[in-house]
């Protein structure tokens, strides 16, 4: 498929390929055999390229408008701040689109009350957050269509969002007790996992860190810096922060890198690639970048060897609320915890600290011990 970046690639030939009428092409050498682009920006170009290709409802792709819908929309996921807010935008955006399609609508013809009542489909299934975070994509698409005159109106602008509760945070995390299993439980994981179970996790827990953030670090992000042992990840909103890694994780790292190192037949200091790598398994070769769906089932798989009661219901963000939990019961200032996570807002992380005191803090411990008391003070 062409990159609709690019629609006409220097020193290579597009064609169409039979039988896609003309709704994507493909560049191919001389011999027939299709190019495959070089270097990351190009792959994840076409990456994009082919993703807003397969979205619904947006017709037919014309590869000659340099304006066309498709080409702006790849533009505008390619303009995000990072590849993980290009992927949740596009997911966002493929759901509106969806819903468009469905009722035969034509997306640059919607109007407010049919984004009111896309809206009010996504509250029977998903939090408020999420109902709003989804339109909020579906209007910054809109707005940048506008910006190239392709459309008239964004429907979604005066659409009421549903408000989101910053001082509440649904998150299920770990106790002390519960931190503590855990990582013994990763440490003691089956080989090969064993070591990248104990290093991933380990990172994951002590320095707070998103999923897509993990997941998107490379070897070479890892540095040193005024005696500590450094990991560089790249915030939302693309912004780059170097964490410090505590010594034990530390260690366990570069266990995990010289293990792999030598499993794949090279020097650790040669090693590249993402930090964390699957595994050979069967025909896959390993080597590849972990996703949050592998995580995720990770940490849950882990938990429940660590007997926690609510294994089944964690998630990567669940070691970042515990992260935020735990660090405040450690008397960590609430300011240094929030530069750890990389919040821009204070009170993004004070919903973590009402969190941990909303369930220890309730009566109902006190009230029990109360009238346990009473009854033991009653005149027999």
């Amino acid at each position: 498929m062409d990159d609709l970046l690019d629609p006409q690639p220097p020193a290579v030939a597009a064609e169409t390929a039979p039988g896609d009428g003309g709704q994507a092409r493909q560049a191919r050498r001389a011999d027939g055999r299709a190019v495959v682009p070089a270097g990351p920006v190009a792959r994840r170009r076409l990456a994009l390229a082919e993703a807003v290709t397969a979205l619904p409802a947006l017709g037919p792709v014309d590869p000659a408008d340099p304006y066309g819908v498709h080409r702006l929309t790849a533009i505008w996921l390619e303009t995000r701040a990072s590849a993980a807010t290009a992927a949740a935008y596009r997911t966002d955006l493929h759901g509106w689109l969806s819903w468009c399609a469905r009722r035969r609508l034509d997306p640059l013809q919607a109007r407010r009350a049919d984004v009111d009542l896309y809206a009010a489909d996504l509250a029977t299934r998903f939090a408020a957050a999420t109902v709003a975070r989804k339109l909020s994509a579906v209007s910054a698409w809109y707005a940048y269509l506008i910006s190239n005159d392709v459309c008239e109106r964004n429907p979604a602008a005066a659409a009421e969002r549903p408000g989101r509760e910053r001082d509440v945070s649904a998150t299920i995390g770990l106790s002390r007790a519960e931190a503590a299993r855990f990582l013994a439980a990763a440490a003691a994981d089956e080989r090969p996992l064993r070591l990248r179970t104990t290093a991933l996790l380990g990172v994951m827990l002590t320095e707070g860190v998103r999923v897509a953030e993990i997941c998107g670090a490379d070897v070479d992000d890892l540095g040193y810096n005024r005696g500590w042992r450094t990991l560089t990840v790249t915030r939302k909103g693309g912004k780059r922060q170097t964490l410090p890694l505590a010594p034990p994780i530390a260690h366990a790292v570069e266990e995990y890198l010289t293990d792999r190192a030598m499993r794949a037949g090279t020097g650790r200091e040669r090693l590249t690639g993402p930090l964390f790598a699957t595994v050979r398994s069967g025909p896959h070769p390993g080597g590849k970048r972990l996703d949050r769906w592998a995580v995720t089932k990770l940490i849950r798989r882990i938990a429940r060897t660590a007997r926690i009661p609510s294994a089944d219901r964690l998630s990567p963000h669940s070691l970042r609320h515990t992260f935020a939990t735990l660090a405040l019961d450690a008397g960590v200032a609430l300011r240094d915890v929030q530069d750890a996570m990389g919040h821009a807002d204070p009170r993004t992380t004070r919903a973590y600290d009402r969190a941990r005191y909303a369930l220890d803090r309730h009566p109902a411990t006190r009230l029990m011990s109360f009238m346990e008391t009473a009854s033991s003070e009653e005149p027999r």
